[in-house]
C-alpha cells in the first residue's frame, strides 16, 4: 500500500508544558490524562464536551494506568494513589516509595499493579489487598518501564543500564525467566526517549526500540532477533504501541513524526507530522489514536486510519511478525487469492496445457510462488497488470514486453551465492549507546552515541609512554586502528561530507601533525588498518587506498578479489581479503593477498583462506613476529607460515580454543574474543554467559599458551598421571610440533631480513629445544619397549645437531635402556651425518 499523510487535528490544552502520559480503559469508554500540574482529565470517547476534572490530586504526575473501575498514578514525591472511575474521587494510597516513581503497569485482570521507581526494586501490588506485594529486588541500576505479559504471567523490566529483565510472577516469589543484553540503550530515568518493552498480543514476541531508532522485534523465548522495522525515523523514538490486534504498529520519535507501519512486511503505511510526541495509545475497538506532547495538549484523532488502511484493524489478532513462524501460513499473513474482479468460473478453470516442446517443459515446473503475480490489488486501486474482470490480461502488459517475463526470472535468478560481509578487526557492534571501535594490546578506543555527536576515548595500558585523551566527535567516526605511533579514524559519508580519515599521531616534532581527507563521492570506507610504516583503507568500490603515515596518497588499486571483506597491516605488509569463486556450498570463499608495499611486490595472490565449513572469520592480524593470524567462528586461531613465499603459504592451528583444559568439566559456558597473538601466547577476551562481544565496564585481557591439536582429547594432568607413558608422550609430541612451527616462522623472519645478533641467536637457541624434545621423546620410546625401536630411530633421524653432541646422547639413552640395536643404528647416523653422506641421501631422493 502507498505510504500517506493524513489531515491534521488540533490539539487539546491539557496539562502544563512537561511530561505527560494517558491512557485509555479496557472498554475503551474513557482516556484519562496526567501531567505535571495536580490536575487529572478524563475525557470521555465519542464527546466533544469538556474532560472532567479531578483536583487537588499531587504534583509533577510520572506515571499512569487504568481499569474499567479505576486509576491510579505515580508522582515525582513517591507516593502512588487509586481514584474511583465512579465518582472521580481519591480512594486511598497504594504504595510510597523514598525516590520519584518511573512507570505503573497494570495486569491484563487488573489485579495487580506493578510499581517502578529510582529505586533498585520494583514493586507488584494487589490491587484488591495492598498488603500482598510482590518484590523483585536487587536489580543493579533502576527500572524505567515495565511492561506485563498479554496472559499478565510475565513481566518485563527495562532499566536505565540497558538490561531487559523478564520475570516470572506466577508464584509468590518472582522469578528470572530471561536476562538481555544489549537490546535497549541507556537511558536515564527522567529522558523522553522509550526504551519499552511492548509485547505483542499474541504473546509470542515484543518490540523495542533500539539506539539505531529502528524498532526491533524479539522472540519472547530466548531474546532471538526477528523482524525489523528500520528507516522511518531520523530521532530518537519516545512512544510506540501495538494496536489492539497486532496487525499495526505505531511510533513517535523526536523528529516530529508519527508513523504507523504494517506489521507483517515492516512497510510504513502512514506518516503523520506532529512534534513533541512522547505518549500515544490506541483505542481498545475503535479507530482512534491519541497522543499527548511535551507541551501538555493531547490529541484525539478519530478516523485515524485512511479507508485503505482500515481492513488492517478489523482483522481478529494477527501472528508476531516472527521470521519463522508456522502461524503465518494459516493466519491473515498467508498470501489471498485475487480479488480485483475474478470471475467464479474461472477460479475452477484449468490451466491450458503447453506443447510438448513447448519453453515452459524446458525450464521445468513453476514454482507455488510463481502461480499468481506477487502484486495484489486487494483495494481496487487497479494498479494490478494481471487478470482483468473478464479473465483476460489487461493492455498495460504489452508496456513490458521488452523486458524478461518475471516467470522465468524467478526460474534462474531466485540464487544468489552468500558472500563474506565486510569488517574492522577488534571493533564490536553498538549495545545500547556505546562501543568499540578498537581493541589490542596497545590500548583500547570506545565512542558514546550523544544523539547530536559522539564522544570518543582512547586509553592506553601503559600510561608512562602514552597519555589518555578524549574528544567530541561531530563526524561520528565507525571505526578506528591503533598502535604505538598513533590513532587511525575513519567516518562513513553524510549529507554534509563525504567519508573521510583522521590520522593523529601520539608524538611529533611540530606543533600541528594530524590530518583528515575525504574519499571521493559516494564511496564508503569498509576497513582500515594502520601499521609503522602505511595507512591502509578498503572502499566499497573495492579499492585499496595506501597512504603514508603522514597523508602523503602512496598507491591505489582495485582488488580483484571482491567485495574486500577487511584488510590488516605490519610494517610494509598489507594483508587483504576478499570474496573470491564460489564454493561447493553456495559460500564465496574468502582469498587473501599479502603485498609489500615498499617494494612494490606481491607475496602471496587470492590465495584461500583455510575456513571449515560453516564457520566465519572473526578476526584477523598480525602477531608481534609479523606473521598473519586469523580466529575463526570454530574458536582455533591459525598463522600463516612461509607466507614470504609465493605459492608456499598454509594455514597452521596454533590453538583449539574449545579442547581448552579449563573446559573439560563441560560446566562452563564461554567463548573468547580475539585480542593480539604475542610473546607466544594468544591473547583474549573471555565472554561468558553466550555473549558474542565484550561490554563495559572493559573487561580484563586474558592469556593461553598455545596447544596444537595433536590427539582427540586435550592432555591433562589427570591423564598423564594415569597413563604416564601416553600422557608424557602425547605431551612431548605436540611441544615438538609447536616448537617447530615457531622456530620455522622465526627462520622466515630471519632469512628474509637483516637478521640481528640476537635473531640468529634465537634460532640457535630454539633449534637446540627441538632437539631437546627429541631427545625427550627418544626417551619415553626406550623406555617402552624394543618394540618401539622403529619410531625411536625415525625421531633421531628427525634431530637438526651437527656438533654431534645429541646424537651422542641419543645413544647413551639407547644404552641405558639395553637397546643395543638401536645404539648401533644411531651410531650409523652418527657416523653418516658426520661424513655429509645424510645430505647426499636427501638430495637424491
Amino acid at each position: 500500500m502507498a505510504t500517506v499523510t493524513q489531515r491534521w487535528v488540533r490539539g487539546r490544552p491539557a496539562h502544563p508544558n512537561g511530561p505527560t502520559f494517558l491512557t485509555y480503559t479496557p472498554d475503551g469508554t474513557k482516556l484519562i490524562t496526567a501531567g505535571s500540574n495536580n490536575v487529572i482529565r478524563v475525557y470521555q470517547t465519542g464527546s466533544d464536551g469538556e474532560p472532567t476534572n479531578i483536583d487537588d490530586v499531587q504534583d509533577s504526575n510520572t506515571a499512569l494506568a487504568a481499569s474499567n473501575d479505576l486509576f491510579i498514578t505515580g508522582s515525582e514525591d513517591g507516593s502512588v494513589c487509586v481514584y474511583t472511575l465512579d465518582n472521580y474521587l481519591y480512594d486511598r494510597m497504594l504504595t510510597r516509595c523514598t525516590l520519584p516513581i518511573r512507570d505503573i503497569a497494570l495486569s491484563p485482570d487488573g489485579f495487580w499493579a506493578a510499581v517502578a521507581s529510582d529505586e533498585l526494586e520494583v514493586k507488584i501490588i494487589d490491587v484488591r489487598d495492598m498488603t500482598n506485594v510482590l518484590y523483585v529486588r536487587d536489580l543493579p541500576k533502576p527500572p524505567k518501564h515495565l511492561s506485563f505479559h498479554p496472559s499478565g504471567s510475565y513481566l518485563a523490566i527495562s532499566c536505565t543500564d540497558g538490561m531487559v529483565y523478564v520475570y516470572s510472577i506466577s508464584t509468590e516469589d518472582p522469578t528470572l525467566r530471561n536476562k538481555f543484553d544489549g537490546m535497549i540503550r541507556r537511558l536515564e530515568g527522567e529522558d523522553e526517549k522509550s526504551a519499552r518493552v511492548i509485547w505483542h498480543p499474541d504473546g509470542r514476541a515484543f518490540a523495542t526500540p533500539t539506539a539505531t531508532r529502528d524498532v526491533q522485534v524479539f522472540n519472547q523465548d530466548d531474546g532471538r532477533k526477528e523482524r525489523n522495522f528500520t528507516g522511518g525515523h531520523m530521532g530518537d523514538i519516545t512512544a510506540l504501541a501495538w494496536s489492539p490486534n497486532g496487525a499495526l504498529l505505531a511510533t513517535a520519535a523526536s523528529d516530529r513524526k508519527i508513523l504507523i507501519w504494517d506489521a507483517t512486511t515492516q512497510k510504513i503505511l502512514a506518516r503523520y507530522d506532529y512534534s513533541g510526541v512522547i505518549n500515544l495509545a490506541w483505542h481498545p475497538s475503535d479507530n482512534i489514536l491519541s497522543f499527548v506532547t511535551s507541551d501538555g495538549e493531547v490529541f484525539i484523532y478519530p478516523d485515524f486510519l485512511s479507508t485503505e488502511n482500515l481492513s488492517l484493524l478489523k482483522r481478529p489478532t494477527q501472528p508476531a511478525p516472527l521470521i519463522r513462524d508456522p502461524l503465518s501460513e494459516t493466519s491473515g499473513n498467508a498470501r489471498k487469492p485475487l480479488t480485483n474482479g475474478l470471475k467464479p468460473a474461472l477460479e475452477s478453470r484449468t490451466k491450458r496445457q503447453s506443447t510438448p516442446d513447448s519453453l515452459d517443459d524446458i525450464l521445468g515446473p513453476q514454482s507455488e510462488d510463481e502461480e499468481d503475480d506477487f502484486v495484489e490489488d486487494d483495494d481496487g486501486a487497479g494498479y494490478h497488470d494481471g487478470i482483468n474482470g473478464y479473465g483476460k490480461r489487461s493492455h498495460n502488459i504489452i508496456d513490458g514486453f521488452d523486458e524478461r517475463d518475471p516467470k522465468r526470472r524467478a526460474v534462474y535468478g531466485s540464487w544468489q551465492p552468500e558472500i563474506h560481509e565486510p569488517f574492522q578487526p577488534g571493533s564490536t557492534p553498538w549495545r545500547g549507546n556505546r562501543r568499540y571501535l578498537c581493541l589490542n594490546l596497545t590500548g583500547f578506543v570506545w565512542t558514546v552515541d550523544q544523539d547530536s555527536h559522539h564522544t570518543v576515548t582512547v586509553e592506553f595500558y601503559d600510561r608512562e609512554f602514552h597519555r589518555d585523551f578524549h574528544f567530541t566527535d561531530p563526524y561520528l567516526y565507525d571505526k578506528a586502528c591503533l598502535n604505538e605511533h598513533g590513532t587511525l579514524f575513519s567516518c562513513p559519508p553524510s549529507t554534509s561530507n563525504p567519508a573521510m580519515i583522521f590520522y593523529r599521531p601520539h608524538e611529533t616534532w611540530t606543533s600541528r601533525a594530524d590530518w583528515r581527507t575525504q574519499l571521493p563521492a559516494g564511496e564508503d570506507i569498509t576497513s582500515i588498518s594502520l601499521s609503522e610504516s602505511y595507512i591502509a583503507i578498503t572502499t566499497t568500490a573495492s579499492y585499496i587506498r595506501t597512504y603514508t603515515l603522514f597523508g602523503t596518497p602512496l598507491r591505489i588499486h582495485r582488488q580483484k578479489s571482491s567485495p574486500i571483506v577487511t584488510c590488516a597491516s605490519w610494517r610494509n605488509y598489507i594483508l587483504a581479503l576478499g570474496n573470491g569463486p564460489v564454493g561447493a556450498s553456495g559460500n564465496t570463499q574468502l582469498v587473501y593477498t599479502i603485498e609489500n608495499v615498499k617494494r612494490d611486490e606481491v607475496c602471496q595472490s587470492e590465495d584461500v583462506v583455510a575456513l571449515p565449513p560453516d564457520a566465519r572469520l572473526k578476526s584477523v592480524f598480525w602477531s608481534d613476529q609479523g606473521d598473519p593470524c586469523i580466529y575463526d567462528s570454530s574458536g582455533v586461531l591459525l598463522v600463516l607460515l612461509h607466507w614470504r613465499t609465493p605459492g608456499q603459504a598454509r594455514w597452521v592451528p596454533l590453538l583449539d580454543t574449545r579442547r581448552l583444559e579449563r573446559l573439560r568439566d563441560g560446566q562452563r559456558e564461554e567463548s573468547y574474543w580475539p585480542v593480539a597473538v604475542a610473546q607466544d601466547k594468544f591473547h583474549c577476551i573471555i565472554l561468558k554467559g553466550g555473549d558474542q562481544y565484550p561490554y563495559f565496564p572493559r573487561p580484563l585481557l586474558s592469556e593461553f599458551e598455545f596447544s596444537i591439536p595433536i590427539t582427540t582429547t586435550p592432555i591433562s594432568a589427570d591423564k598423564e598421571r594415569d597413563d604416564p607413558a601416553t600422557g608424557e608422550g602425547q605431551r612431548l609430541e605436540e611441544s615438538f610440533v609447536r616448537s617447530s612451527l615457531m622456530l620455522s616462522l622465526l627462520e622466515d623472519l630471519a632469512s628474509s631480513t637483516h637478521a640481528t645478533y640476537a635473531q640468529k641467536s634465537e634460532v640457535s637457541r630454539r633449534e637446540t629445544e627441538v632437539d631437546k624434545l627429541l631427545l625427550q621423546l627418544l626417551n619415553v620410546e626406550c623406555r617402552e619397549g624394543e618394540e618401539r625401536g622403529m619410531k625411536a630411530l625415525e625421531i633421531v633421524g628427525l634431530m637438526r645437531d651437527r656438533s654431534g653432541k645429541l646424537l651422542e646422547a641419543a645413544q647413551k639413552v639407547a644404552g641405558r635402556y639395553g637397546r643395543g640395536v638401536l645404539q648401533e643404528k644411531i651410531q650409523e647416523v652418527a657416523e653418516k651425518r658426520l661424513m655429509g653422506m645424510d645430505e647426499e641421501e636427501e638430495g637424491d631422493q
